[in-house]
C-alpha cells in the first residue's frame, strides 16, 4: 500500500492557519472576522519598493546569482553596517524567504539526528524545518510569569547533550515578543563557546523593540565569528511578505560554502523580489520611525485592553508585533474555534493563534494564545471587545481569582 513519508506524516499543521477555515465560514455566515492570528501588517509596503519593480526595464527575467545578486547584497550589507553589524557583501547568501534561511542553516550546521536547544514556546515554523532536515528540537520552557525571559543558563546548559550542536533564538521573539537582552545573549554565546555550537538567531524584527536597544548575536564580538548565523527577512520590517525575501548572513566561511550548494541547488532567489530589496536598503532611517511608533501604540493599546480584562494574564512584549497572554478558558484551542462556529458580537468575531502550536512540551500553553497586532487601533478595539464579551460568555471560562500579573508593567 502507498505511503507518504514519515516526515510528511509528521509534518505540523500551522499553528496559525489551523483556524482558517472555521474563519472562512465565518465569513460566508456573514460575519466580520478581525484577524490576529497571523503577522501579516496593514501598514502599506512602501510605494518606492513597488515602484521599483514597476519601472524596472527587463526584456527577460533571468536566473538571478545563486547567492543573491551582487548589486542588492552590496546594498544588504550596507544595511547591516547601518545597524552596527559590520559584515560584507560575500558573507550574505540570499534566500527566497526568512524561512529558506532557518533551513539552510539548519541543513548546513547540523546532521540527521543532532539536537537544537530552542527557548520555549517558539516560531512554529521551526518544528517543520527541523522535520524537513532529520535534526530534533529540544525546548527549554520558558515562562508567562518571568514575561518569556531567557531561561537561567543552567536550565539550558542541563539539556546539553553529546547530541547537542546549536542554539536557536528568536530575537524579538516570535510568538512572545520578548526581547533578550545583551546579557542573556552574553550567556548564550559563553554556552555556545563552551560547548562548541552554532548560535542560530533569528531576527526578523530587528526593526521593533520598544523599550530597550536592539541587539544582534553579531554585536558581541569576535568570539562569535564561526559560531553565529543571522537569519533574517524583509517581510516583517517592509510589510512585504508576499516578497519571499531572506538572508542568511555568517562570518563563518564553511557554513557560507555549504549553504551555498544548498542554494544552488534550489538555483536562485526571486530576482523581482531583489529590485524590491534594493529599493527598501536604500529608504531613510527615518522610514522605521513612523512603523515603529504605530506598533507601539498598537501594543500599548492591546496590553492595556487585555490587562483589563478578569482572568486574563498578559506580559508587556518588548519587541515584534505579537502578544502571548493567558485566558481563563478550559482549553484555548476549543475557545479560538468556539469564537469562530458558535459566537458573535454585533455580526464580528475574531481569530487568534491557540499558543499550543508554539510548544513542543506536552500540556504547556493549552489556556495561551498569540496576538498580532497588526491592525489599527479601531480594529483591535473592535476585536478586543469582542473577546471581551465572548469570555464573558464561554461555557467553558475557568472560575478563578483574576490573576492579573503584571498590571501597570
Amino acid at each position: 500500500m502507498l505511503q507518504v513519508s514519515q516526515r510528511g506524516r509528521a509534518m505540523p499543521l500551522s499553528p496559525y492557519r489551523r483556524l482558517t477555515p472555521y474563519a472562512e465560514a465565518a465569513k460566508a455566515r456573514g460575519l466580520h472576522v478581525y484577524h490576529l492570528n497571523i503577522g501579516q501588517p496593514d501598514i502599506e509596503t512602501p510605494p518606492a519598493m513597488l515602484a521599483a519593480v514597476q519601472q524596472a526595464d527587463i526584456r527577460v527575467l533571468e536566473y538571478s546569482h545563486g547567492a543573491g545578486n551582487p548589486s542588492y547584497r552590496r546594498k544588504l550589507a550596507a544595511y547591516y553596517q547601518r545597524a552596527d553589524i559590520d559584515v560584507t557583501p560575500e558573507e550574505i547568501i540570499v534566500t527566497t524567504g526568512g524561512s529558506e534561511a532557518i533551513l539552510f542553516a539548519m541543513l548546513s550546521c547540523l546532521n540527521p539526528g543532532d539536537e537544537v536547544l530552542v527557548p520555549e514556546p517558539y516560531y512554529g515554523a521551526y518544528t517543520a524545518f527541523s522535520i524537513a532536515a532529520g535534526v530534533t528540537l529540544v525546548p527549554v520552557l520558558s515562562h508567562i510569569e518571568t514575561g518569556f525571559a531567557l531561561p537561567p543558563l543552567a536550565e539550558l546548559e542541563a539539556h546539553v547533550t553529546d547530541r547537542t550542536r546549536a542554539v536557536l533564538i528568536c530575537n524579538p521573539n516570535n510568538p512572545t515578543g520578548y526581547v533578550y537582552s545583551h546579557a542573556e545573549l552574553e550567556q548564550l554565546l559563553d554556552l555556545c563557546l563552551r560547548h562548541d555550537l552554532y548560535l542560530l538567531s533569528d531576527e526578523a524584527y530587528r526593526e521593533f523593540c520598544y523599550d530597550a536597544p536592539y541587539v544582534s548575536a553579531l554585536h558581541l564580538g569576535t568570539a562569535t565569528h564561526e559560531h553565529v548565523i543571522l537569519l533574517d527577512t524583509i517581510s516583517k520590517r517592509y510589510s512585504a511578505c508576499g516578497a519571499r525575501l531572506g538572508a542568511l548572513v555568517t562570518k563563518n566561511q564553511a557554513v557560507r560554502d555549504a549553504a551555498f550548494r544548498f542554494a544552488q541547488m534550489r538555483i536562485s532567489p526571486p530576482g523581482l523580489a531583489q529590485l524590491l530589496g534594493e529599493a527598501a536598503a536604500d529608504l531613510p532611517e527615518t522610514y522605521f520611525d513612523h512603523t515603529k511608533a504605530e506598533y507601539q501604540a498598537r501594543r500599548d493599546q492591546l496590553v492595556a485592553r487585555l490587562q483589563a480584562m478578569p482572568g486574563v494574564v498578559c506580559p508587556r512584549p518588548g519587541g515584534a508585533f505579537y502578544v502571548l497572554c493567558r485566558l481563563p478558558v478550559d482549553d484555548a484551542a476549543r475557545f479560538s474555534q468556539w469564537l469562530l462556529e458558535d459566537f458573535d458580537y454585533q455580526g464580528q468575531t475574531l481569530i487568534m493563534s491557540p499558543a499550543v502550536g508554539f510548544y513542543a512540551t506536552p500540556g504547556a500553553g493549552l489556556d495561551e494564545v498569540r496576538l498580532a497586532y497588526v491592525l489599527n487601533i479601531p480594529a483591535l478595539n473592535a476585536a478586543m471587545d469582542c473577546l471581551e464579551h465572548a469570555l464573558q460568555v464561554y461555557p467553558g471560562r475557568r472560575n478563578q481569582e483574576d490573576k492579573r500579573l503584571f498590571a501597570g508593567s
